[in-house]
Parts: C-alpha cells; structure tokens; sequence
C-alpha cells in the first residue's frame, strides 16, 4: 500500500479505547474493612487498579474513559469461596440426591459441563462475583484456573481438584475421579504429590464420619492429610460438620473449614483451635435448604421459585429448575412423600439455627469469616445463590460492613489470592462492583447491582443477563 495512503487511512481510523478507566462519583467501600471514602475516584489502568481515593488523591488521567457513578457505591467484586463448577445446580450434577441418571447420563452431565463452563462464569459475573473457589471436583477444573486469570468475560477461578476422603464415595466416573478415598493414612502422601503437581490450589479433605471406622482412625487420617498436605505445600480445606470432626480438622493444619458445624454449638476448645490454627471458617448456611426446595416442589409438582434478580441463570439450568415439578417418581423413589417433608424441613431449620448461632461465636472470636454458598448442589444456583448466603449471614448476626469484607477481603484470604484481588488497592486486579444502595447498612445492596468490572472492563449488569 502507498505510504501515504495508509497513513490517510490510519488517521480515518476511530481511535482504539482507552485501556484507562476512570470510575468518579461513588462512595468507595474499599474491602479492607477502613472506612467509606465519598465522592472518590477509582482509576483502572490495563485491568488493575492505578489508584483509589478521593479526588485529590487519584485525579482523573487525561484520555481515560469516565463513568459518572455519583449516587452510588463502588465495592470489590464478590468472591464466593466455596463453589463446584463440577456440580450443575440441579439434580443431575448429584444424583446421589436424586437419581435421575437414566433420563440425564452422569457421563454426559460432566462432559457437558467441562465443555461449556462459560455459561456459569457468565452468571458469576451477572451476579457481582468476580473470583471463584472451586474447592472440590474433577480434574479438568485445574484448567480453569489459567483459561480465568486475566479474563474480563469469567469470574478468577482456584481450583483444589479431587477431594481427598475418608468415605469411599461412589460419585466418580470410570476413567477420573472426584473423590480419592483415604483407604489408610499412607494413601495421603501419593495424593497431595499429585495435587500440587497438577498445580492444585489446595487440597480439601471430605470428613465424612463412617459407621464401620472407628472415629480414631479417621482422625488418623485427617492428620496424615494435612501432613501430607503441608509437605507438598498446598493449604489445607477441609469439609466437617460436626463439631469433632471440625476440631480434629483444625489439630490437622485445616486453613479453611469449608461449612459451619451444624451439630452442636462451638466451644471455647474449637475457637482457640481455630485462632492458633490462623482458619478462615466459611459458613455455607443457605445450602441445604436447595436441597429441600427442590424435593418438595418434586413432591409437590410445582415448580421452585428461582431468586435471580437480575436475570443471570442460564436458559439450560432454568429449564431444568422448571422440570424439577416433574420428579415425582424420583422423588417417590428416594422414600419422599408430602407427609415427610415437614420432618425435613424442620431438620434443615435446627441445622441453619445452629450454624446462625455458630457463626455469631466465630465471628465475635474474631476469627476471620470467608462468604462460600456452595453453589452447584441442587438449586444452590451458580452466581445469584450468592444473596441468599450474604442475607442469611447478616441475619446471624454480623453487620453488613463485615459481611462485605467476609465476601471480598476474606474470600481473597481463602483462594490464596490476596495480593491479587479482593479490595480495592493500587495494584490488585480491577474487579468492581456499582451498587445503587449502601452495602455498610444492608448486605441485600448487593442485589441493588448496577454495574460489573472485571479486570477493568465495565459492563452494565443488564449486558450480562440472559433475560
């Protein structure tokens, strides 16, 4: 091409835009727990934060791309520290809940979710998330780790892989598993090697209680776990529940325990445990009321409600959801009748009482609290399940400038990301949120969400939304 023509054509060209943003208005909510900063400024220059501050501090770069966000508040993005993008939402991701495998093949739910995990990350992001912990499942989710790194179209993934158990668990498929049984504590060592090769961001324990092992040799194998674990230098997860189970977790190193212990109140024993062990205790409380959900509008034939303000669950789970009206014979195969359900649902509110009333014990200990929903089991939706878990968090007690922090700083702390992401600094990767309400006097502003930055692109939550 003549010199001069490409040069006439390059300056017909529009300009490329601007890799700086500019985010002026907002109260800033910054993550760290300090206090709101009015009318501040928040600069994002190539996907992370240049500045964050007043507009003293951080004036506005010539040429950077302004949004105008005055009225508003500006937050980190969501970090949910506990999700399963192995898991589907519904029942054919857990057929051990329901089985529904000759209608929904287990070997083809998987494949189809390792091919199209795209669906959930937008739902993610549709939802205020913008980082995500996988802390259980097959290995492919290892590769989402890098596919989610820098990418403004996905939530930040860490994935731990295969779980690490003490219960033989039959969920697995013939040619990779999910769960790696703990048959003896000589079992542990080989697995972590493999995890941390695989480039695992941690290793969780299942911490099942089995009838036929007697508890010492479970608890033998929970401290060979996390000395194994230790030595192939990956953080300890552990999943326990019970209040014995949770403490031998933390005498074995646990760094995250990844649900509340539901079956009895904590004790000053399990409290001094955590603080020594430096836990962060992440308290899963909406989760088992999916479950519920979903077997009484199967019993029932009715459809369950879907809470998803802003229209981000993907057409193929909302489908299914719909179809959950008509597992009756499912149902009815599990032993679920219309009169068994208000036993059930009772058991689900002395567990969530339990875990309220656990919750408000950590946290007043001043242990650190990470916000996890445990999204993927049945109708404990990827991305808006989220609200749900904030809002009961709050009910347990917490205010909602700490809840925030659980649900950022804290989920940061969890994922081992806390130099990457989680609060709005100079130098952390730009993941933002634009509410239209105050999120220090309710956490339910999160569902009030206006706008999604993540690694410095802005979008209306609208452009996210499948409906």
């Amino acid at each position: 091409m003549h010199a001069l023509l490409a040069l006439a054509l390059l300056a017909a060209a529009p300009a490329p835009p601007s890799s700086t943003l500019a985010l002026v208005g907002a109260t800033l909510v910054d993550g760290t727990g300090r206090a709101p900063v009015p009318d501040a400024v928040v600069v994002a220059r190539d996907g992370r934060i240049a500045c964050a501050g007043t507009r003293a501090a951080c004036p506005v770069p010539e040429g950077a791309r302004v949004l105008d966000v005055a009225g508003h508040w500006l937050t980190p993005g969501l970090v949910d520290a506990h999700v399963h993008f192995s898991q589907t939402g519904w029942a054919d991701g857990r057929p051990d809940s329901l089985d529904l495998r000759e209608s929904h093949p287990y070997e083809e739910t998987v494949a189809a979710l390792e091919d199209r995990p795209e669906r959930f990350f937008r739902s993610y992001l549709c939802s205020g998330v913008t980082a995500a912990f996988d802390v259980g499942g097959y290995p492919w989710t290892f590769d989402l780790q890098e596919e989610t790194a820098g990418s403004p179209d996905a939530p930040r993934v860490a994935a731990a892989g295969p779980l690490l158990s003490t219960w033989d668990f039959w969920l697995n498929l013939p040619g990779e598993k999910q769960f790696l049984y703990l048959a003896e504590p000589a079992d542990a060592a080989p697995y972590a090697r493999y995890l941390a090769a695989r480039g695992a961001a941690a290793a969780k324990l299942w911490f099942i209680p089995v009838e036929d092992r007697p508890f010492e040799e479970l608890e033998a194998l929970a401290g060979a776990a996390g000395e194994a674990v230790r030595e192939a230098g990956l953080p300890l997860i552990v999943h326990a529940t019970g209040l014995r189970e949770a403490k031998a977790a933390l005498r074995a190193g646990a760094d995250v325990l990844v649900h509340s212990v539901w079956d009895r109140p904590v004790d000053e024993e399990f409290l001094e445990l955590a603080r020594e062990a430096g836990t962060i205790y992440t308290p899963t409380i909406t989760v088992g009321r999916g479950y519920y959900r979903m077997y009484r509008a199967a019993v029932n034939g009715e459809p369950p409600a879907v809470d998803d303000p802003h229209g981000c669950v993907d057409p193929e789970t909302r489908a299914k959801v719909a179809a959950t009206a008509g597992l009756g014979d499912a149902a009815r195969a599990e032993g679920l009748t219309p009169e068994r359900l208000p036993a059930f649902d009772g058991q689900i509110a002395r567990q969530e009482e339990m875990m309220a009333r656990n919750l408000a014990a950590v946290h007043g200990a001043g242990i650190p609290v990470a916000m996890g929903t445990d999204a993927g089991n049945p109708l404990t939706l990827h991305g808006p399940a989220v609200y749900a878990e904030l809002e009961a968090m709050e009910a347990a007690g917490m205010a909602a400038a700490d809840v925030l922090v659980a649900a950022t700083r804290n989920g940061a702390l969890a994922m081992g990301l806390e130099d990457e992401l989680g609060t709005v600094e100079p130098g952390k990767s730009a993941d933002l949120l634009v509410l239209s309400a105050d999120p220090t006097a309710s956490a339910r502003a999160f569902r009030e969400l206006r706008w999604v930055v993540r690694s410095g692109v802005a979008r209306r939550v609208q452009e996210l939304a499948y409906e």
